[in-house]
């Protein structure tokens, strides 16, 4: 390969070089920005499903800001390790919260 304009080409390669490391600051700028979670316990009540936990959850805790309900019904499933959607009165959820 010869290079017939070497500026074009030095400039190509300072223009690479520029857009990796833009790249790299922005995928390790949010690797470090996770805040630290905490849990809060709530005891499961007569008439309370997990949606509407989930749903509550989703308007009042900053933890699941921006999500989809089902997300959050997911989420709460596996951090209870729950095999399936039944809750039993007085049990006792673990939530994640900021």
């Amino acid at each position: 390969m010869i290079i017939k304009n070497k500026v074009k080409f030095v400039r190509g390669i300072f223009i690479i070089i520029g857009f990796i490391l833009g790249l790299n600051f922005l995928i390790m700028s949010s690797a470090f920005s996770h805040q630290e979670i905490s849990y809060k316990k709530i005891p499961v009540l007569s008439g309370d499903t997990l949606w509407d936990i989930a749903m509550s959850e989703k308007e009042n805790n900053d933890y699941y800001k921006d999500m989809d309900v089902r997300d959050v019904v997911y989420d709460i499933k596996q951090v209870n390790n729950l095999t399936d959607y039944n809750l039993k009165i007085n049990q006792v959820l673990e939530i994640p919260t900021f």
